[in-house]
């Protein structure tokens, strides 16, 4: 079972995600918050794997409540999935700097909450390419730029084949077909390209392969 908190200070957005994930067989709701201190309780308590956390909460917002779980070592195997509004959230860039794992915007649809979910359990997150040249419209230049690693150096012709790829926002599976590799091979190439960018997740390294200039704004349209 994949255990999963819902963070948000809309009793009504709460309810309507906890009835669509407990109708899926794989899917418990372990706990529900509206405080960005509530929710770093109940995570601590509940110790789930997926938590799906609004951005714009009292007494600690979303992106405190985030920084505050990815920097606790023994809450390593939680993953967030950001639901936010892109309209209004001006905060999303530095949620994916304190390791969120995903992103979704409220008005998605039912099937796409429960992937995203899925996916996050996996230990993946992924951006389609609509929502990321969104999110890097907002994040361009906002982002704190550390030693960047040069791309063509420290990875392999075929790890920048698939950080590419990811950075379009396909699955490994869907990079596997591409490429003609095992969905197996591809999340071998992803763990190295984690490991030698020391990048937390998917996320960062779609931000990453952007910033880097390893793709721009408009490749996957």
């Amino acid at each position: 079972m994949i255990r999963v908190v819902i963070a948000d200070d809309q009793q009504l957005i709460r309810a309507g995600f906890r009835a669509l994930l407990e109708a899926e067989p794989d899917i418990d709701v372990v706990g529900e918050a509206a405080t960005g201190v509530d929710v770093v309780t109940r995570i601590r308590e509940q110790r789930p794997d997926v938590v799906l956390m609004d951005i714009r909460m009292p007494d600690g917002d979303g992106l405190w409540a985030t920084e505050q779980i990815t920097a606790d070592p023994d809450l390593s195997t939680t993953r967030i999935v950001v639901v936010t509004t892109f309209e209004l959230d001006e905060y999303v860039a530095q949620a994916i700097a304190a390791g969120a794992s995903g992103f979704l915007v409220k008005d998605t649809e039912p099937v796409e909450l429960i992937r995203s979910v899925r996916i996050a359990a996996a230990g993946d997150a992924l951006l389609s390419p609509s929502v990321t040249r969104r999110l890097l419209e907002r994040i361009s230049g906002r982002l704190h730029r550390t030693a960047m690693p040069n791309l063509v150096e420290v990875l392999t012709d075929r790890e920048r084949e698939v950080m590419v790829l990811v950075a379009a926002g396909l699955s490994n599976e869907e990079i596997g077909a591409r490429l003609l590799l095992s969905p197996l091979t591809v999340k071998t190439h992803v763990s190295r390209i984690l490991g030698k960018l020391g990048a937390r997740d998917r996320v960062q390294l779609v931000v990453l392969a952007y910033e880097s200039g390893l793709v721009s704004p408009g490749f996957a349209d």
